[in-house]
């Protein structure tokens, strides 16, 4: 297949291995207001903004007969813990090497992610390879509208690149990652969790995606 106009990354969980990071930091701030998450939670979670994943867990929380704690208290047990965790976040398997190829053959390449400028640079901070990536979207951005899984941060990556979105490849972990990048109109390759089978699979990923082991196994050359 030729060449994609461009690649459009996702970060957290899909170029740097920090989901499992996210999730602890999750489920220690829900504990501290009575509130085990399940892993169903969890991973519903994943992918999302953090303003929106604050509303989702105050709701459970209320919803387990807790009282809500607010969005300013839930991130003040939350963040302490999550920035102490994600800066020891490791690259996925192929990563470099899929973003470094896109270099050497001159394929735009953007960054579509829920997180915040601030928590990209922290994360980023220990992998000069992402800097490759310089036209990003974050979860803040002033342009974004809706976050995943609305199609609006993959549309606005590629307006940025200057490319038709349906010529784009998108490269995401999550559902709702999943779910915006097709939304979008992009080719999307998944790298999905490892824990979920094929009927989770099935249940939570959008249909005509593109399923990988990891990203060393995308052949652009």
């Amino acid at each position: 297949m030729a060449h994609p106009a461009a690649c459009l990354f996702d970060l957290d969980g899909l170029l740097l291995d920090t989901e499992p990071l996210h999730a602890q930091a999750w489920q220690m701030a829900a504990q501290h207001f009575g509130c085990p998450l399940s892993s169903a939670q969890l991973m519903a979670l994943r992918g999302r903004r953090r303003l929106d994943c604050t509303k989702t867990v105050r709701t459970w929380i209320l919803e387990n007969g807790g009282e809500d704690p607010g969005s300013d208290q839930l991130l003040a047990v939350r963040q302490p813990v999550a920035e102490a965790l994600l800066i020891h976040a490791q690259p996925t398997r192929g990563a470099k090497q899929l973003v470094d190829t896109c270099g050497a053959l001159g394929i735009p390449i953007a960054l579509a992610t829920s997180s915040s400028r601030q928590a990209v640079a922290l994360k980023a901070a220990p992998h000069p390879w992402l800097e490759q990536i310089r036209t990003r979207v974050h979860g803040d951005d002033p342009e974004l509208g809706a976050g995943k899984p609305a199609p609006d941060v993959f549309l606005l990556a590629a307006r940025r690149l200057g490319v038709d979105p349906g010529a784009c490849w998108a490269f995401e972990d999550s559902p709702a990652g999943a779910h915006s990048a097709m939304a979008a109109g992009c080719r999307v390759f998944v790298v999905p969790p490892a824990q979920m089978d094929s009927a989770e699979l099935a249940a939570a990923y959008p249909p005509g995606i593109h399923l990988l082991n990891h990203l060393g196994e995308v052949e652009l050359s």
